[in-house]
C-alpha cells in the first residue's frame, strides 16, 4: 500500500506550545484535557504525571494547574486564583485573542456573534468575556441568525478558530445585509487554513483517505467533512487499532493527514500499519 501525506498536518503552534508547557511541569495537573486527544493525555500522565482535573473543586491550595490549549471561562480563571493555586497559562494565544475581542467589543456596546459550536470548550471561554451574556449570540449557520435578537445597532463577529471561513464568510454577509454596523474579525487559524486546503487537495489524488484525530476534536471531524467531499472513502481513526484492512481491499495510494491534536507518533504508528496492507 502507497501512502501519501498531506502538505501540512498535525500538530499546530498552539498544541506544540501546551505540550512543552506540561512536560515542563511534572506533578501538576490541566483544568480540563489539554488537548483533544486522550493518547497525547495518557503519555503525559505516564511519562510526566500530568494528572487532570474536571471540577474546580478538586484544586487544592498550591497545585499547580495548567489552563487547557482551549481555555477556560473568565470566572474559572478567577476562582482558581482565589484559591491560591499556582496557575500555569497554556491557552493557545490564537484563542486569548478572540477573548479579548469579546471583551473589548461588549464593552463598546457591540452586540456579539460567535461562529462555533456552543458546547465546545473554547467557545465557552469566549463567550465568557461577554460584558452582557444575554447579548453574546453562538451560531453554526447563517440561518440560526433568524432567531437572534441584537440588544445593539452594532455587531462585532468573531469565529471559533477551526472553523471552515467559507461558513463564516456566509454568516459575516448575512450580518452586513441585516445591520448597520458589522466589525469583522477573521480569528481561524492559518494553521487550520493549511491544514484544510491541504486535505482537500490531497484527497482529490489518492483512493482512500485516513484522518487521525480525537474523535471529539473539531479541527478534526472539519479535516473528514473536508475528506469526504472529494474522496468518499474517508476514515476517522484516533489510532492504529481503529484501522480495517478491508478498506483498503482493491486500492492502491492512501492520504493521511490529521488534527491539530495529534502527535507525530501516532501518525507514524498509522502509516507503518497501512503500509503493510
Amino acid at each position: 500500500m502507497k501512502v501519501r501525506l498531506a502538505s501540512s498536518y498535525g500538530f499546530c503552534f498552539g498544541v506544540k506550545r501546551a505540550i512543552k508547557i506540561a512536560e515542563g511541569y511534572q506533578d501538576s495537573a490541566t483544568m480540563g484535557p489539554l488537548i483533544h486527544n486522550q493518547n497525547e493525555i495518557d503519555r503525559l500522565k505516564n511519562d510526566y504525571n500530568v494528572g487532570l482535573y474536571n471540577n474546580l473543586t478538586d484544586v487544592k491550595p498550591d497545585d499547580t494547574v495548567i489552563i487547557r490549549t482551549h481555555g477556560i471561562p473568565k470566572d474559572d480563571l478567577k476562582n482558581l486564583r482565589q484559591k491560591d493555586a499556582k496557575v500555569i497559562n497554556a491557552t493557545c494565544p490564537f484563542v486569548t485573542t478572540p477573548q479579548q475581542i469579546v471583551k473589548k467589543m461588549s464593552e463598546k456596546d457591540y452586540s456579539i456573534v460567535i461562529f462555533g459550536d456552543e458546547e465546545h470548550p473554547e467557545v465557552k471561554g469566549v463567550k465568557s468575556y461577554g460584558k452582557n451574556q444575554d447579548d453574546v449570540h453562538v451560531v453554526l449557520t447563517p440561518k440560526d441568525l433568524d432567531k437572534v435578537s441584537f440588544k445593539y445597532d452594532k455587531v462585532a463577529t468573531i469565529a471559533q478558530t477551526t472553523k471552515k471561513k467559507e461558513v463564516y464568510l456566509e454568516i459575516v454577509n448575512n450580518l452586513i445585509l441585516k445591520n448597520k454596523e458589522v466589525r469583522v474579525f477573521n480569528t481561524i487559524c492559518d494553521a487550520t487554513f493549511e491544514n484544510q486546503d491541504a486535505a482537500r487537495e490531497l484527497s482529490k489524488e489518492v483512493d482512500i483517505m485516513v484522518v487521525i484525530g480525537g474523535k471529539n476534536s473539531s479541527n478534526t471531524k472539519q479535516l473528514h467533512s473536508i475528506c469526504l467531499e472529494s474522496c468518499k472513502n474517508s476514515y476517522l481513526i484516533e489510532n492504529s487499532s481503529e484501522l480495517d484492512s478491508s478498506w483498503f481491499k482493491n486500492k492502491t495510494l492512501c492520504g493521511i493527514t490529521a488534527g491539530a491534536s495529534t502527535p507525530d507518533w501516532i501518525i507514524q504508528q498509522v502509516v507503518n500499519e497501512i503500509e503493510k496492507y
